[in-house]
C-alpha cells in the first residue's frame, strides 16, 4: 500500500477535490489537536462545554500530546487531507487485545474523526480501510474499538463495516461513567 493515496469527494463547497491519505508527521500535531478537539466537541458537547469537556481536550489534543502520540512505535495515525487541509484522522495501537475477548493479536482503533462538511463522503470509510488494510499487513487479526452509546451514527457506521458489539465498558471522566460499546472485527477475511 503506498503512502499516501489520494480520492475524488465532493464536500459542500467544491465540486470535487482529492482526499488524500497518508501517514501523521511531526508537523501535523497542530492542526491534528485542533482537528481532534473541533470532531470530539462536536460529538460528546451537544449540551455545551464545562470544565470536565475542556480539560480533558487540553490535555487529550494539546499538540505535545498528539507529538508524541506520533512517536510512539505501536501507535499509528493516518490522516486524510484536502487542498492542503486536514479533514480526518484515524488513529490505532498495535497489539493491544480488546478488554472482553480471548487474547489474540488485535489493534484497537481509539479514533475515526472526520470533520462535519466531510461526513457521508466516505472519508471515514477510506480511513477505516486504510487502518483495516495497514492492520492485515502487520499480522493482527483483530480489530476493536469503543464508541460511545449516544453516538448512534458511529454504531450504524461500523455495523455497516462489519463490526459486531462484543459488550460494554466505560469511559470515565471526571468521576463520570459514560457507557461505550465494545466493537470487534476479524480481520482474517479480509486478507
Amino acid at each position: 500500500m503506498s503512502k499516501a493515496e489520494a480520492h475524488t469527494v465532493a464536500p459542500p463547497f467544491h465540486p470535487t477535490v482529492a482526499i488524500l491519505l497518508r501517514p501523521a508527521e511531526p508537523d501535523d500535531a497542530l492542526c491534528l489537536g485542533v482537528l481532534a478537539t473541533q470532531v470530539w466537541l462536536d460529538t460528546y458537547a451537544k449540551p455545551g462545554i464545562r470544565t470536565s469537556f475542556a480539560q480533558y481536550v487540553r490535555s487529550a489534543f494539546a499538540s505535545e500530546a498528539m507529538l508524541a502520540l506520533i512517536k510512539q512505535p505501536d501507535v499509528r495515525l493516518v490522516v486524510a487531507e484536502c487542498e492542503g487541509h486536514l479533514v480526518g484522522l484515524a488513529q490505532y495501537t498495535l497489539r493491544r487485545p480488546p478488554p472482553l475477548a480471548q487474547p489474540c493479536e488485535a489493534a484497537e482503533l481509539d479514533r475515526l474523526y472526520v470533520q462535519e462538511p466531510f461526513t457521508g463522503k466516505g472519508v471515514g470509510a477510506r480511513l477505516n480501510a486504510r487502518v483495516e488494510a495497514e492492520c492485515v499487513s502487520l499480522g493482527t487479526t483483530t480489530l476493536w474499538l469503543q464508541a460511545w452509546t449516544g453516538n448512534a451514527r458511529a454504531l450504524a457506521f461500523y455495523a455497516r463495516h462489519g463490526y459486531a458489539d462484543v459488550g460494554t465498558t466505560f469511559f470515565e471522566m471526571d468521576g463520570e461513567r459514560h457507557e461505550n460499546r465494545v466493537l470487534a472485527k476479524s480481520l482474517s477475511s479480509t486478507r
